[in-house]
């Protein structure tokens, strides 16, 4: 059944080279459509995450990949071969699941190498590959400790080497961090980003939670509603948002809609110069790109306005304002912490820092 590509990539994994393709790729259940046209490539050594809300189809990109679920249409290619005419067990990918699925009867050491004892693997290899895993995760001390012995992190670590025992060439994980305690989440996050770059695994990363992505992601691909929304590096993605949708998602943002005419952009109370042609316009505006303008003066790249501070919210070293500018405009503005702001105040930004996004 597998069929060629009509200019099939070399088979290559270096890192940057492509891995995985997934082309044109569309998945209904029943009359719903959970995805929609995705194509989207993944390079060797990559850390990409699929990010999105709640029903976005991120997680059935993730099981299409695996094999736990068939595309409507489209196709999936890995080393310029067809993945999705492979049954799971016959694909170079391993998955770290939500829930870890460790077997609660077995140590960790055999948790390892279930897989490999189901693959028939050497008997005089699966015990030095087993440590090599257990070595990979820090968790060597732990062989013979069964998951109810184990805390959430430690189970984390064991269904990761798990998975990293069979040598994959993509690892799927799905939310694995999500029943972990922030503290705990904090940490693994660093760990994982670490593991990574060590092995040189590509790893495709399900997650609903935008600074997990932004914090550990090479790249990021935004999905909305079955359909990719932006596909960034976190910077980009966060600077230069594709849409509105995506400077909503990643971070705060003030979306500042008006219209331009005359080369003038007309948000509200704030006026800008702006070299695009007449009509409706949606800009984004991050709230740390507004800052208090203590002599009142501007330079002429930079936007003045006056606000009235209606509220401020303490958050460390910084304090999140939220200023009337007048004619019923509300923006947040996040400034370095201050002691308490009251009445009106000058406030600046850089016109490059107000980002035109699609609606």
């Amino acid at each position: 059944m597998s069929a060629s590509p009509a200019n099939p990539p070399e088979q290559n994994t270096a890192e940057g080279a492509t891995l995985l393709e997934v082309r044109n790729v569309s998945k209904r259940f029943g009359a719903t459509e959970v995805l929609k046209n995705i194509s989207l490539n993944i390079a060797c050594g990559e850390f990409l995450t699929l990010l999105g809300e709640s029903g976005s189809g991120k997680t059935t990109l993730l099981r299409l990949i695996a094999g736990f679920e068939q595309a409507t249409s489209g196709e999936i290619w890995m080393g310029g071969e067809r993945l999705d005419v492979l049954p799971p067990y016959k694909r170079p990918v391993n998955t770290v699941f939500q829930n870890y699925a460790l077997f609660p009867h077995l140590s960790a050491r055999d948790n390892i190498a279930y897989g490999l004892r189901v693959k028939r693997t050497p008997v005089s290899e699966i015990s030095g590959r087993v440590e090599e895993a257990l070595s990979m995760v820090k968790m060597q001390g732990f062989a013979a400790s069964r998951p109810s012995q184990l805390s959430g992190g430690q189970q984390q670590r064991i269904a990761l080497a798990r998975a990293l025992v069979n040598r994959p060439q993509l690892l799927l994980l799905d939310e694995p961090l999500s029943a972990l305690d922030a503290n705990l989440r904090k940490q693994m996050q660093s760990e994982l980003k670490a593991l990574q770059r060590e092995i040189g695994i590509t790893f495709l990363f399900v997650t609903h939670d935008q600074e997990e992505a932004m914090a550990l992601s090479d790249r990021i691909a935004l999905l909305r509603d079955g359909a990719l929304e932006q596909v960034a590096a976190p910077r980009e993605t966060y600077a230069r948002p594709a849409t509105a949708y995506a400077a909503q998602f990643i971070g705060q943002t003030n979306l500042l809609h008006g219209e331009i005419r005359g080369s003038i952009a007309t948000c509200g109370a704030l006026r800008w110069p702006c070299e695009e042609a007449d009509g409706s316009v949606v800009f984004s505006l991050r709230p740390e790109a507004i800052r208090l303008s203590a002599d009142g003066k501007r330079q002429t790249n930079e936007v003045r306005f006056r606000a009235a501070v209606r509220q401020q919210l303490y958050g460390g070293s910084t304090e999140l304002l939220e200023v009337d500018c007048g004619k019923g405009q509300t923006l947040r503005v996040r400034v370095p912490a201050c002691g308490r702001l009251t009445g009106e105040h000058d406030f600046v930004f850089s016109i490059s820092d107000a980002v035109r996004v699609q609606e």
